[in-house]
């Protein structure tokens, strides 16, 4: 994977993603933020890091993610969307027995999920977002219980959990967002 493919990942993704923001942000906050977080894991970590919301959240398919990036992207973009359900407790339950599966090479969605959330909760604690803080709390031992995997990224899963704590439980009440 040469530099190109990371600048074309991110193009495609914001094209994608188009005018959706991240709370207060654009979307590209995000995923700046998820693929800087991946930066010790490879380039190709930071493509998916990228392209992990595009068929979840976009009119983009796996198909298309394919014929752009490649079959090793498209089964970790496969693996991060979140299973169809009825509300976001269904969804995770189905997304995360999905996860609990993989290995080998695949476990690198593994540690792009676990970039995401990570992002995610880092927000949570940036801006004070105590609601959905508390949602990623409530989830956080079974998420952990299907994607961890010793040795995989356990700095990033050191920080995780740090920031999961009740010292770094954002003070401020908050809107939730999606």
């Amino acid at each position: 994977m040469n530099t190109s493919s990371l600048s074309v990942a991110r193009a495609y993704a914001l094209s994608m993603h188009g005018a959706q923001m991240y709370g207060a942000h654009p979307y590209s906050h995000h995923l700046d933020a998820v693929a800087l977080t991946l930066l010790p894991y490879g380039q190709e970590a930071q493509v998916i890091g990228y392209l992990h919301d595009v068929v979840e959240d976009t009119d983009a398919t796996l198909a298309e993610v394919r014929l752009r990036f490649g079959d090793q992207v498209a089964a970790c973009v496969a693996l991060l969307t979140d299973e169809p359900g009825a509300n976001r407790k269904e969804r995770k339950s189905k997304t995360y027995a999905k996860l609990a599966g993989v290995t080998g090479a695949e476990e690198l969605a593994l540690v792009v999920k676990v970039a995401d959330r990570l992002s995610n909760v880092r927000a949570c604690v940036a801006d004070a977002h105590r609601d959905l803080w508390n949602v990623y709390r409530g989830e956080h031992v079974v998420f952990k219980a299907a994607a961890f995997r010793a040795g995989l990224c356990d700095a990033l899963w050191s920080e995780l959990d740090e920031l999961m704590s009740d010292e770094k439980q954002p003070r401020n009440a908050s809107k939730a967002e999606s």
